[in-house]
């Protein structure tokens, strides 16, 4: 097989620089030397690839063939000894990701930090937008999708279903009374999402996997998850979010689960990346941590 791949890199050579002289001196061999390899894959093709004339060589159909088969199969082992090579360095480099605003700030951000004490060489340049975004025309490395992935363009690895919860603050259920059944929901302030497509509908999932649509009501909207959460921190009314935005309030006590059985039904979450042929260090590490921390 190595006498193959050489007699290969010979004859592309001498395509590419139009001579035997040329393509030996390239490679440090004699012309005769040259010229031997490729009566070699000649005499095994059964074949010839060059019509030779005193001023240029010409290639046959079968070399013209050939030649381009030969490229291709140098360049994939080119690939992969660089690949091998990049995937046993240390990751370095600058990585670009994408992620949902609430997502990002509360549960990304840090573990980005965590990962960059882990990997000191990488930095991180990330985007928060709730948005869909172009990852492999805008040049993103990696992205957080929540919902469904209609981009088969795209490589996903599944995260930890996005599930949303219903909590509220003492304070308020103090005030305003404790709902024992989703339809109680009707008679409390719910703190809408703005950009919700189910607006003043919540589609809720209970134990058994019973669902309930239940129609709300509320002064407080926002167009943000934050904006929620921090409302219903002061006592605003009940919200429906994130149960990994809440989850620090939820154990301090700041919020305290309404209905703990019900949740708004779960919302897969992806981990997305461009097929990259040649995965270097730094995006291979950054999948692998993203995919144990929230996986």
């Amino acid at each position: 097989m190595t006498d193959k791949l050489a007699g290969m890199a010979m004859f592309v050579r001498v395509v590419d620089l139009g001579s035997f002289a040329a393509a030996a001196e390239a490679s440090g061999v004699s012309p005769a030397m040259a010229a031997k390899h490729i009566r070699t894959i000649e005499q095994r093709l059964g074949a010839r690839l060059l019509h030779r004339t005193t001023r240029r060589q010409q290639l046959t159909e079968v070399g013209r063939l050939y030649y381009e088969r030969s490229k291709a199969a140098l360049a994939e082992v080119e690939l992969a000894e660089a690949s091998a090579s990049e995937l046993q360095s240390t990751p370095h480099g600058r990585l670009r990701l994408v992620a949902p605003v609430s997502f990002g700030t509360q549960n990304l951000v840090p573990a980005l930090v965590e990962y960059m004490r882990q990997n000191p060489r990488v930095s991180i340049d990330l985007a928060l937008d709730n948005n869909p975004h172009d990852l492999i025309g805008e040049g993103y490395e990696l992205g957080i999708h929540i919902g469904e992935l209609n981009d088969t363009n795209l490589v996903a690895r599944s995260l930890r279903p996005y599930r949303r919860i219903l909590a509220a603050s003492p304070d308020y259920l103090a005030r305003f009374g404790v709902p024992l059944t989703p339809e109680n929901l009707t008679e409390h302030e719910c703190l809408g999402h703005t950009y919700w497509r189910t607006q003043g509908r919540w589609h809720l999932v209970g134990p058994n996997g019973q669902t309930c649509e239940v129609v709300t009501k509320g002064g407080f909207t926002a167009n943000q998850g934050q904006a929620l959460r921090m409302a219903a921190l002061h006592g605003a009314g009940i919200v429906l979010q994130p149960e990994l935005l809440l989850e620090a309030d939820l154990a301090c006590g700041a919020l305290v689960p309404v209905l703990p059985d019900w949740s708004y039904r779960p919302t897969p979450m992806s981990l997305v990346y461009a097929p990259d042929r040649r995965p270097t260090a730094m995006l291979r590490s950054a999948i692998d941590f993203l995919v144990s921390r929230f996986g």
